[in-house]
């Protein structure tokens, strides 16, 4: 992928912020899946990048058996706790098959962008049933749409946010020890007819909820992102976290926030 190679430490320290500051996928995601494909409780799932299962978790109800497979050992950690019943398998996407067998659908939230996509989407491909799909989850989590409506709290104050970030970590996004890679994006568009996949269908689960996030939820939301990884501020990660905790208050001296959830976007690829 024009010179990116997988760093270990891209999210080293983000997985234990995930369950406070990350917005859960709504319940319409796993709905539209379910509608779009006739799922009923039969058949396996893979989970690719899987995180600390939040998509997993969301998703495996429409199964028999769930996978999540994800490079990072601390998410891996943090999915185990979340759901023991379910199979999790520390390991790069890019050394699957590694006999983890056949599937009914193989997901993908927010992460194939991390992945040599080419070699990914040949590879999953192989490990899917005739019937089966390729779901991609489209969403932002972290944070709310900036939509400038009236909302009953403060809205989290993104921009000084990201200028915190900057003020302490440079104005080059961070991505494990080295700067966010600079690569074109090629995405499913192109990755995935050339790897033999027939679509897209896509379908916008409409969210549109207010969510009221607390100070600790936006402090984890920035921990959580790879970019704002814990261990990019070293010994600087206390002065950071005191520094954005005034910023909140100054913008909400009771900790309380308000913003709209994004809608998510479920497409789908057929083998």
């Amino acid at each position: 992928m024009d010179s990116w190679e997988w760093d270990e430490t891209l999210f080293a320290g983000t997985a234990v912020h995930y369950g406070t500051g990350r917005m859960p996928y709504p319940q319409g995601v796993a709905d539209a899946v379910r509608d779009a494909l006739g799922l009923d409780g039969t058949g396996r799932l893979l989970d690719v990048g899987c995180g600390p299962g939040s998509l997993t978790v969301l998703l495996a109800p429409l199964f028999a058996e769930a996978v999540g497979v994800d490079a990072d050992p601390g998410m891996i950690a943090e999915a185990k706790l979340k759901a023991p019943g379910i199979h999790w398998h520390c390991m790069r996407a890019e050394q699957l098959p590694a006999g983890l067998g056949t599937f009914r659908v193989a997901s993908f939230a927010q992460s194939f962008h991390w992945m040599d996509q080419d070699l990914v989407a040949e590879r999953v491909r192989g490990m899917l049933c005739p019937e089966g799909a390729w779901v991609h989850i489209g969403a932002t989590t972290h944070r709310g749409a900036d939509t400038g409506e009236p909302l009953p709290l403060p809205a989290p104050p993104w921009d000084a946010i990201d200028a915190l970030v900057t003020r302490y970590l440079g104005p080059v996004r961070r991505a494990g020890q080295g700067r966010f890679p600079q690569f074109t994006k090629r995405f499913e568009e192109d990755v995935m007819p050339r790897a033999g996949y027939t679509g897209p269908e896509r379908i916008v689960v409409r969210e549109g909820r207010i969510a009221e996030r607390g100070e600790d939820e936006i402090v984890a939301a920035v921990l959580s992102l790879s970019s704002s990884a814990p261990h990019h501020f070293g010994d600087r990660l206390p002065a950071f976290e005191a520094d954005l905790r005034a910023l909140l208050r100054d913008a909400a001296p009771d900790g309380r926030f308000a913003e709209r959830v994004h809608d998510v976007e479920v497409v789908i690829w057929r083998p």
